[in-house]
């Protein structure tokens, strides 16, 4: 913020109307409020709050913090870290943690701890940029262009909040995300309802998903049940640096 104090104050009276247009644009245009935050080297931060909901009532599955470090055109990498919720029997294993660049993930967890060469902690791969824990993670990325553009052309919006369906085939040609995170889909006709809550200046701070639960993997436990994701996202813009494991940390190769 710049204050200039002249006399009479006449500078400063006529340099508020121009620094508030751009926040009043933004907000009515989140893909232009979007582009403008796309910087090399830049990024957000989120957190995911995964729900199964029954008739029963309903039970925490997986929290998730994270990174997301863009390129002009949407994410170049991420860096996330899940963990089972309380009462899923998986509390007590260790977190996984993901980060991909470009089309290359590691991923550390407990999947892959005991079938690593001695002194290896990471599996490098090329695929699942959200990890295992990305199969029940925010199907919905609002940092992506493209698939905000969808959100907002099937959607209705009120206000600052925008709210719509579409299904897993849609999102997956419009996400490249969504279809790298879930390559593997039960049911790709299943809808996914949204709601996405935008700040003043015309950015995703909350995001909501909710579809059945047995969409991606198909179970009888999740029969008749919604998995619901609830994610907020902070800090649009701010430097973030998304950085690969030490070389001599990292396999290839895993035992059956």
């Amino acid at each position: 913020m710049i204050t200039a104090i002249v006399a009479g104050g006449a500078l400063l009276v006529s340099a508020a109307p121009a620094q508030a247009a751009p926040a009043r644009i933004a907000a009515k245009d989140p893909i232009s409020a979007l582009k403008a935050r796309l910087v090399p080297g830049h990024g957000v931060r989120f957190t995911d709050t995964t729900t199964v909901k029954a008739d029963d009532g309903d039970a925490g599955l997986l929290q998730r913090t994270g990174t997301f470090q863009f390129s002009r055109k949407g994410i170049a990498a991420s860096d996330i870290t899940a963990k089972w919720s309380a009462g899923t029997g998986r509390e007590d294993e260790m977190p996984e943690r993901t980060i991909s660049i470009g089309k290359v993930s590691y991923d550390r967890s407990e999947m892959w701890k005991d079938k690593m060469p001695p002194g290896k902690t990471w599996y490098r791969s090329r695929g699942l940029p959200g990890g295992g824990g990305g199969f029940y993670g925010q199907v919905i990325n609002p940092a992506e262009p493209g698939t905000l553009a969808v959100l907002l052309k099937k959607g209705k919006r009120s206000g600052a909040t925008l709210k719509g369906t579409i299904t897993f085939k849609e999102l997956a040609k419009v996400s490249p995300w969504f279809d790298a995170s879930v390559p593997i889909r039960s049911d790709n006709a299943a809808k996914v309802s949204y709601t996405v809550t935008f700040d003043g200046t015309g950015l995703a701070a909350k995001v909501t998903s909710s579809y059945p639960a047995n969409a991606v993997l198909d179970t009888s436990a999740l029969d008749g049940k919604t998995m619901t994701i609830e994610s907020r996202f902070t800090g649009w813009g701010r430097k973030v640096s998304v950085k690969a494991p030490d070389p001599d940390t990292v396999t290839t190769k895993v035992s059956d």
